[in-house]
């Protein structure tokens, strides 16, 4: 176990966005992708496992400067966290480990998302 793990996530499809509109195929091959891809990356980083409890911030990165709220995109970093929990960097993402993801805008650059999970040095969350 660790206590800090940095991940970044490319783009790897359409952001997932609260404010849109999807028809539920449209969003689950979405969010299957986006879950899929930060699986895979995890495992092929081969990051170790998260000490719980620990927080998350989740850096969006857009390759355009334009304004946009990071908090529209919860349902995109829901579906990497579901990802980390499958390759086993999160044990599980309940509100009794992980605290976040706290949404923040990263800059302009490669499309994706960093993830930056700290441990919470043995406190506990209630």
């Amino acid at each position: 176990m660790t206590d800090t793990i940095s991940l970044f996530i490319p783009k790897p499809d359409e952001w997932i966005n609260a404010n849109q509109k999807l028809h539920w195929a449209v969003k689950n091959s979405r969010v299957q992708t986006w879950r899929d891809t930060a699986c895979y990356l995890a495992r092929q980083a081969k990051l170790p496992q998260l000490a719980l409890p620990a927080s998350v911030n989740a850096y969006i990165i857009k390759d355009r400067g334009s304004r946009y709220d990071p908090n529209n995109l919860a349902d995109t970093t829901k579906a990497c966290i579901d990802g980390l929990v499958d390759a086993g960097v999160l044990p599980d993402d309940s509100w009794q480990e992980l605290i976040g993801p706290d949404h923040r805008h990263g800059g302009k650059g490669r499309p994706g998302i960093i993830f930056e999970f700290r441990h919470l040095n043995g406190s506990v969350l209630t």
